[in-house]
This record gives C-alpha cells, structure tokens and sequence, in this order.
C-alpha cells in the first residue's frame, strides 16, 4: 500500500467514526444551540454532534500521525494552514441540514501536503454515502468512478449555490448572481445546504457549476479534491487559487468555468 493510499484509509475511517457518532445523534435525538451568546448568529448552530464528531476524529488523526497539523471548525480553527502535513475536518457540513432532520449533511476530511490537496472523503452517514479521492488516482463515489457533466452552456446547466451567514450585502449578491443565471435560461438552482456534498454533486455530474461568495476551508477541503479529479475546477470567485482559509468559491464541470466565473465576479 502506497502512504498516498494509507492516508485516504485513515481519512475514510476517521470520517466513518465522526459519522457514526452524527448517526447516533441523528436517530437519537441532540440538543441544538446557536452561537449567538458568542458574538455570532442565532441561525449559525452548534450541537454536541459537532463537537463529539471533532474530538473522536482529532484523537485518531493525532494517534495516528502526531507530527501533523489539524484545522477544523470548531475546537480546531487555531491550526496552522501552512502546516507541511494538514488535515482539514468539517465535523458535521450541513449542521442547519441535521438540525431540522434533513438527510443532507456529511463528515468532510481532507489531507494537504504543503498547501496541495493529496486526500479526501466526504461521507454522509445516513445515506451512507462516500466521495474519496487522492491526487492522481480519480474520484470515486461508493467505489466507482466518476466524472463531471459534459455540459457546454449554460442553457444546459444545473446549478446550485450557498448563502453564507450574512444576510446583508453578500446575500444581495449572491441573488443578484442567481437573477443573472437565470437570463441565460439555466435548467434551474439548487440550494442543499451542505457544501462539501455540493461540490461532490458537480464532480459526479449532477451539478453542472456551483458558487458561494464566502466558505470556510473546511468546507472545501475534501470536496476540491473529488472535484478536479473528476474533471471539475475550482477557483475563487475571480478565478485565482483556492486559499486554505475564508474564500469565495466557484466550481464547475470546467467547460462553463468562463461563463460563470464572468457572471459571480461581477457581483462579488
């Protein structure tokens, strides 16, 4: 077994762990709390799924590889992103999702090696959906491979979005980019909540493009990954690199990459 492969296993199991405990939650019933108290929204939450699902992963991470560095969303957001070894997690993408009982939310577990995606798996514990990808070796969706839409214009596409948790300025332009899209007689926007899981959607094709003007890395570390090996771009919203930290995010099946960039840069 190759160390890129040996990650990715680990990457699986720690996602497999931190879901199982979202399932248990899930089926059980938890206590949602919102971040408001802190300074934050009263529609930004929290839950001790979040928080259990980050501490039984970080424990296996730091067992398993003591040398390297955590970045997460929510004990972890002190992690150095520069790190030469890092793990991005997302506990729990789609906690609004979980929160009102939506089977839309996933574990999100990505390995950079010096500021380069090698590894992820993005995994929804109810569906028992799985998204894996290393660099070089393709995307995968339960085991089999796939790829993007082979879409060419936007009158063809599928496309879906995010709103971040402001509700003023970004928001207007997030609509704004959606009332645009429109003009150009898009099959239609979708909106799932969970965008780890979104950016999957795009690289197996479902989702022709999907843009949100402001996401955390942990919510596109794994997903990246799984779309550019299956064909997907992925820039920010003016078309530079990703950076690991907050970003606007554009991906795409990379044949509309022009098109929409053209259309969310303008409104960002």
């Amino acid at each position: 077994m190759s160390n890129l492969e040996s990650i990715l296993d680990t990457a699986v199991e720690a996602a497999k762990i931190g879901g199982g405990i979202l399932r248990r939650y899930f089926d059980e019933g938890v206590s949602i709390r919102d971040k408001s108290s802190g300074g934050g929204k009263s529609y930004d939450l929290v839950s001790d799924a979040d928080e259990e699902s980050e501490a039984a992963i970080e424990e296996l991470l730091r067992a398993r590889y003591p040398g390297h560095e955590l970045l997460g969303e929510e004990s972890l957001q002190s992690g150095d992103a520069s790190a030469e070894h890092l793990w991005i997690i997302d506990p729990l993408d789609g906690t609004n999702n979980f929160a009102h009982r939506i089977e839309h939310f996933a574990v999100s577990i990505g390995y950079y090696q010096s500021g380069v995606a090698m590894a992820g798996a993005v995994f929804n514990p109810v569906t028992d959906d799985w998204h894996t990808a290393t660099r070089g070796g393709g995307a995968f969706r339960n085991g089999k491979p796939v790829c993007v839409s082979p879409v060419t214009t936007l009158g063809q596409a599928m496309i879906g979005c995010g709103f971040y948790y402001d509700r003023g300025e970004m928001m207007r332009s997030t609509l704004a980019a959606i009332e645009e899209c429109f003009s150009h007689d898009i099959h239609g926007i979708r909106r799932f909540g969970t965008a780890s899981l979104d950016l999957c959607m795009v690289g197996c094709g479902k989702l022709d493009a999907f843009f949100e003007y402001q996401l955390s890395p942990w919510d596109f570390g794994a997903g990246a990954l799984f779309l550019t090996e299956a064909g997907g771009t992925i820039t920010d919203a003016k078309g530079d690199p990703l950076p690991i930290k907050k970003s606007s995010v554009l991906a795409t099946n990379s044949a509309l990459h022009a098109s929409m960039q053209e259309i969310v840069a303008k409104h960002a």
